[in-house]
């Protein structure tokens, strides 16, 4: 038997016990969905295959997609909320990295200095999570999602158009999963 310990959106922490390690991402997409993470966000952010940024699955670390007022999508992670930002690959003599997509934040003075990154001039951020290079791993993929039908970068696609909602054909209200996300 494995347990998890989950810290829940209020900051009591829940320990849950799991039967076997397949099940592992299973707990975390339940208890992610209700806003519950298992831990910290580590130095320069979660690192993930950009392979996987079109569907990534938020709730596996306590986060989920949100439009701002703007109109922008966001990742709203314990009450922060985190930009999408596209970075060029970089081949100089000094460095190479392949492209890369990564949700960031302006950094606060509350932010311990170990999870704060420079930028240009004095501006400092903290990073949720980068996607760069390395294999697709389904399991963090959406469950029962579609993978997008173009393969290519997520750098190198042109940012999408946010659908318009249908206009509301029913009146009768909609039931609400007990699961959906309570914020």
């Amino acid at each position: 038997m494995l347990h998890i310990e989950f810290i829940t959106d209020l900051g009591a922490r829940v320990t849950v016990d799991v039967e076997s390690a397949d099940k592992l991402l299973d707990v975390q997409r339940q208890y992610g969905r209700l806003g519950w993470t298992s831990g910290d966000i580590p130095v320069g952010g979660y690192q993930f295959p950009l392979e996987n940024e079109p569907d990534f699955d938020w709730t596996l670390i306590g986060a989920r997609k949100w439009t701002n007022p703007e109109g922008e999508d966001m990742i709203l992670h314990k009450g922060h909320a985190y930009r999408r930002r596209e970075l060029e690959a970089v081949d100089s003599r000094k460095m190479k990295l392949p492209a890369a997509v990564k949700y960031s934040r302006g950094a606060k003075n509350t932010d311990p200095d170990h999870v704060r990154e420079k930028a240009d001039g004095e501006f400092e951020y903290v990073t949720l999570a980068i996607f760069r290079g390395g294999k697709r791993q389904e399991r963090y993929a959406i469950p029962g999602g579609s993978r997008p039908a173009a393969q290519t970068s997520a750098a190198a696609r042109p940012a999408q158009a946010r659908p318009q909602p249908a206009p509301a054909t029913r009146s009768a209200p909609v039931a609400v999963a007990e699961e959906e996300t309570p914020f």
